[in-house]
């Protein structure tokens, strides 16, 4: 039995659910990955996932043994490349996710990398709330605000912040917005993340004249709720209301007038970004060569550096 192109296609089929998928991903029938998963499980002694006409599930054993899989597959492709072009550069694919507004800044600056490294290539997962990273076969994930799992490792790579926007067409006929309160009158798209996203929360740098308290957190509330950052984007340009967006996302529409900036003076919190990934005591080249990249675009950034 071949140990390691079993468990490579275990791991494929963990990650996609689906032994037909992976069958069409290599080129092989689906009988020959099924053929590879049960291999495995006589090998182990134990059964790794659930077979349906539906769906395919991991067992209890099958999600244990996903870190353990992972690390003899890398650390088995690491031997590989020992002497050959992988010592060099990095060789393989790596599955990033990172959230929306970081996803979209990293795609448009994303072929520095990929034209660095011929033989490198990248998968891109854009979401706005946090997944398991073992379990969904993530190589790399940037997440905003503290990781509490203490399997991954984590460092903290920047920062993220925010400010109160809205279209011209919206704010047109309607009275300016001196003090956080008078967005309580306001029709807010509220972007709902990992907390409460209709809570938003702003300090005051101490410029004088300015009557905020050194902390202030309002509750607003509207028409139009989303999980999607980019939605609630699309919705506040299209003028449907007032919108709490990362930076990232509106500094082109600020520069060019599609958005305007309210209450300027004060600052949203800032939310600290961390690169998180499966606790491995030697990462595949290709793992760090993202990492790097990742740590030199974010802390270049006037918008995202520490």
């Amino acid at each position: 039995m071949d140990l390691i192109s079993n468990l490579q296609s275990f791991l494929r089929v963990a990650e996609t659910r689906s032994f037909s998928a992976v069958a069409a991903q290599r080129g092989v029938t689906q009988p020959a990955i099924s053929r590879q998963v049960s291999a495995l499980e006589e090998y182990l002694g134990a059964r790794l996932v659930q077979r349906s006409t539906q769906a395919v599930t991991l067992t209890d054993e099958g999600r244990n043994l996903l870190p353990a899989a992972q690390e003899l597959v890398d650390a088995a492709e690491g031997i590989r490349h020992m002497t050959g072009p992988g010592l060099r550069k990095p060789v393989g694919s790596v599955r990033v996710a990172l959230p929306v507004p970081l996803g979209l800044h990293v795609s448009e600056r994303i072929s520095s990398l990929l034209g660095q490294y011929e033989e490198l290539s990248i998968e891109l997962i854009m979401r706005d709330t946090v997944g398991n990273l073992v379990e969904e076969g993530l190589d790399l994930e940037v997440r905003v605000g503290p990781v509490d799992d203490a399997s991954l490792t984590c460092r903290r790579v920047g920062s993220m912040s925010a400010c109160v926007v809205a279209a011209p067409s919206y704010l047109d006929g309607r009275p300016p917005l001196r003090h956080p309160r008078d967005l309580e009158g306001h029709d807010c798209i509220v972007h709902h993340r990992n907390g409460r996203g209709n809570v938003w929360s702003f300090t005051d740098p101490g410029k004088p004249g300015t009557e905020l308290d050194r902390e202030c957190a309002i509750t607003v509330s509207g028409r139009f709720s989303t999980d999607n950052e980019a939605a609630a984007y699309r919705a506040a340009v299209s003028g449907h209301g007032i919108a709490c967006l990362s930076q990232l996302l509106v500094m082109d529409d600020l520069d060019k007038g599609r958005l305007r900036r309210l209450l300027p003076e004060l600052q949203l919190r800032r939310q600290p970004l961390f690169i998180a990934y499966a606790s491995r005591r030697r990462l595949p080249h290709r793992t760090r060569a993202v990492i790097d990249f990742l740590v030199k675009l974010l802390q270049e950034d006037p918008l995202t550096k520490l």
